[in-house]
């Protein structure tokens, strides 16, 4: 029997449709409705209290604006309001799967990028289920989580950026994060598990804590489960399947066809097709590229067919990595269908 992980991402909530999409539940809207920012406090008034339970009980009844405007307090009606519009987009999709991509596709402009952030998570949650490798979940936090970058020696870590940021402010370890923080010590200074191959089954357990760093130098494990998630990533939502291997360099001095999986990674290779020089500082912050190559080329735009695809991520000017995982679903040249 698989072992479980990541219970916080309302996986459980769910079921699958034929597809293996995830179908939007009572149960799963329910859990917005136990959101601190919706649930009512002590000084809520009686019409709060009485939507919010009414909302708890059929969490996709319809909610006029005479209810709303009840409520009294601006900053609550705000945040109803905030997820009253999420909840519509997940009703409307029926699926967790099909409203993200929706909502990318339109370029999301009224959705906090905190509820993107758990679409994504509850997403990896599904496409992982019954996963024995630690390391490919590992890989996969950097889809939702933000991720601190540092330099030990030779070797490039990452480390969740909440956590890293948790220990700075002395909550944990004290002084050690702030050192870490400030770049004066390495990741592997502070009592975070760095994690490879060997020691990977110390993931379990700590599933929801974000507490282990990965190396993602070329040839390590790691980076290597993380090009079995973008695989995985690319065949759940669009039903393509690829093949993504890390790369030293791009060895074709015109390619054809690039996504960047971050901002800083699209600009960064979008100014190197264009023949533009690029300083050493912007270099040094590429921390991996990977070839994309399409098992079956004739699902790809005719005029590069059979041509590969590079991928890049890039640390920004603080050394964080900010991933945008819907660049790998909207900018592949797949074949349009009339």
């Amino acid at each position: 029997m698989s072992q479980d992980f990541w219970r916080n991402s309302g996986f459980h909530l769910l079921s699958r449709d034929a597809r293996g999409w995830m179908r939007v539940s009572d149960d799963y809207l329910r859990a917005y409705w136990l959101r601190p920012e919706v649930h009512p406090v002590e000084e809520s008034g009686d019409a709060e209290r009485a939507l919010h339970a009414a909302l708890m009980q059929a969490p996709q009844r319809t909610v006029s604006e005479d209810a709303l405007l009840a409520i009294g307090d601006e900053d609550a009606i705000d945040n109803y309001r905030t997820v009253l519009r999420f909840r519509q987009r997940l009703i409307d999709a029926g699926t967790i799967e099909g409203a993200y991509l929706q909502l990318m596709r339109e370029g999301n402009r009224d959705i906090p990028p905190l509820f993107i952030d758990q679409m994504v998570h509850v997403v990896l949650r599904n496409m992982l289920d019954g996963c024995e490798a630690p390391l490919q979940m590992r890989a996969a936090e950097l889809f939702f989580r933000e991720q601190k970058c540092t330099q030990q020696q030779s070797n490039l870590l990452l480390a969740d950026l909440e956590t890293v940021e948790m220990h700075a402010s002395g909550n944990q370890f004290g002084s050690l994060g702030r050192l870490l923080v400030e770049a004066q010590t390495s990741l592997a200074a502070v009592e975070l598990d760095v994690l490879d191959r060997d020691n990977a089954h110390l993931w379990w357990g700590r599933d929801s804590r974000h507490d282990t760093v990965i190396s993602i130098n070329e040839g390590r494990a790691p980076l290597l489960a993380l090009c079995e998630v973008l695989v995985a990533w690319v065949q759940h939502f669009l039903g393509v399947q690829v093949r993504i291997q890390p790369q030293r360099k791009i060895e074709e001095q015109r390619w054809a066809w690039h996504v960047g999986l971050d901002v800083a990674a699209s600009s960064l290779l979008n100014d190197l097709f264009a023949g533009e020089e690029v300083d050493a500082g912007r270099m040094r912050r590429l921390l991996a590229l990977f070839k994309l190559e399409f098992v079956h080329p004739q699902e790809m735009r005719d005029e590069v067919a059979g041509r590969p695809v590079y991928l890049a991520l890039c640390a920004d000017e603080k050394d964080e990595l900010r991933m945008k995982p819907q660049n790998l679903l909207l900018n592949l040249p797949l074949k349009q269908v009339n």
